[in-house]
C-alpha cells in the first residue's frame, strides 16, 4: 500500500509508517523523505498525498536536504500543500541539527588545521547570499571556546575593526583566535580589503598578545586559508 501515494499513511503497514519505524528501529533507519514527513506531520488531501509524498516532492525539488535548508520559506511553500507552518517546521527543525552537530563539534574537536575551522563554520556560511564575518576564539590547547558573529553584510575595515575582535578575546580568556568570513560569489580568493583587515588583526594581536591563528575565506565547497597560504 504504500507504493499508491494516495494511500494515507495510517494505512500503510506498521513497520513503513514513520513514526512507527523510529520508534521501532530508530532514526538512523530513516530515509530523508520519512523523516521530513514525520516534520510535515500531515499529507494534503486536495492533492491526495500524504506527508510521505510531500517530503518526496521537496527532495524532488530541491535535491538535498542542505538545499532545503538554503531555500527561503516562500521558496519551500512553492511545493504544492506545503503552507508557512509545515514550511517553518522544517526550516526548525534543519536549524536544530546544525546547532546540535556545531555544539557536538565545539565540544570534541580541536581546531589544528584550516580543514577544521571550514568543516565546522561551512554548513552555516558557504550558501549565504550576503557576508557573515565571524571570529573563532581558542584556548592554549586548540580548543574552541566561543564564536561570535562581528558582522553582517560587507567585510570592511570600518566594521572589522581590532577592537571588535579584541575585546571578547580578552574577555573570554582566549590564548588565540581565526576570523572567518563567506564570499556570496563562491569564490574564496581573497580581496585587497581581506588583505589588510588580516594584517591590522595580526598586529594588533601582537600587542595584546593574543594570536591571530588564521584567516579562513569560505566560498561556496572550497576555502581560502592565510596561514596555509603563510600569509599570516
Amino acid at each position: 500500500m504504500s507504493g499508491n501515494n494516495s494511500a494515507s499513511i495510517k494505512h500503510w503497514p506498521e513497520d513503513e509508517r514513520p513514526r512507527e519505524r523510529l520508534i521501532k528501529y530508530g532514526s538512523r533507519s530513516m530515509s530523508d523523505a520519512q523523516l521530513l514527513g514525520i516534520l510535515i506531520g500531515s499529507g494534503d488531501r486536495r492533492a491526495k498525498k500524504n506527508a510521505v509524498d510531500l517530503s518526496r516532492d521537496l527532495i524532488k525539488k530541491f535535491g538535498t536536504l542542505e538545499n532545503i535548508d538554503q531555500a527561503s520559506i516562500t521558496e519551500i511553500c512553492e511545493v504544492k500543500g506545503i503552507g508557512t507552518a509545515k514550511a517553518t517546521q522544517i526550516k526548525a527543525a534543519l536549524e536544530v541539527g546544525k546547532r546540535l552537530a556545531a555544539k557536538t563539534s565545539e565540544k570534541k574537536i580541536k581546531m589544528k588545521s584550516s580543514r577544521d575551522f571550514f568543516e565546522y563554520f561551512s554548513p552555516f556560511l558557504k550558501n549565504l547570499k550576503k557576508e557573515i564575518v565571524k571570529i573563532a576564539l581558542l584556548d592554549l590547547k586548540l580548543q574552541f571556546i566561543k564564536e561570535i558573529t562581528i558582522s553582517e553584510g560587507s567585510l570592511n575595515a570600518s566594521i572589522v575593526h581590532p577592537r571588535e575582535v579584541m575585546i571578547p578575546a580578552i574577555k573570554e580568556s582566549a590564548a588565540s583566535f581565526a576570523l572567518i568570513h563567506n564570499h556570496p560569489s563562491g569564490d574564496p580568493t581573497p580581496s585587497q580589503k581581506d588583505l589588510e583587515i588580516t594584517h591590522r588583526l595580526i598586529q594588533a594581536g601582537k600587542i595584546i598578545g593574543i594570536n591571530m591563528v588564521d584567516h579562513i575565506i569560505i566560498g561556496g565547497n572550497s576555502f581560502f586559508s592565510f596561514a596555509d597560504e603563510g600569509l599570516l
